[in-house]
């Protein structure tokens, strides 16, 4: 008799629990994005000079991320790891291209710089492990070296052991 009442204890306790919840007045969950979700990452560049063609640096992480103010505008941030660079550029979503002119550099006060031909391509690119994955490239042109061009090309970070440098 006593194991019939806790068997009807936890039966109760279990249908209790299953009819208590109020799932009609609730909204399903949906994940928020950021306005520039579809060009955001860290990504490895290689920084390359354009008049010689010589690799200054390879394999920088930078990263790119959305100011969160609905204008427009996402951050690139090389995290002062290649040629400091760190503003915001203007971002077109319906061809994942970006741009921007003498955009205050915020790891260099006093200094600006310009980027051009800004875009990122879907899965046109491979790890160093052979995962597709997104590329990026732009042109930067920095105030305190006026004339210079600097190409910024590389690959989205996967996260993945054997795809670090």
């Amino acid at each position: 008799m006593k194991n019939i009442k806790r068997l009807l204890l936890l039966v109760g306790i279990f249908a209790f629990s299953i009819t208590s919840c109020d799932v009609d007045g609730y909204d399903d969950y949906g994940m928020e994005t950021t306005p520039s979700v579809a060009m955001n990452g860290e990504w490895w560049i290689d920084i390359i000079d354009e008049a010689s063609g010589s690799v200054l640096a390879q394999h920088i992480l930078h990263k790119t991320y959305d100011t969160n103010a609905g204008d427009g505008r996402m951050y690139i941030d090389d995290n002062q790891n290649g040629y400091y660079i760190k503003g915001t550029v203007a971002v077109n979503l319906s061809n994942l291209t970006f741009t921007t002119t003498d955009e205050e550099n915020l790891v260099d006060p006093g200094s600006t710089f310009n980027v051009t031909d800004g875009k990122v391509l879907k899965n046109a690119a491979h790890s160093e492990s052979g995962v597709v994955t997104d590329s990026i490239y732009f042109k930067g042109e920095f105030s305190y070296d006026p004339g210079t061009i600097i190409i910024f090309a590389g690959h989205k970070r996967t996260g993945f052991l054997e795809d670090e440098y």
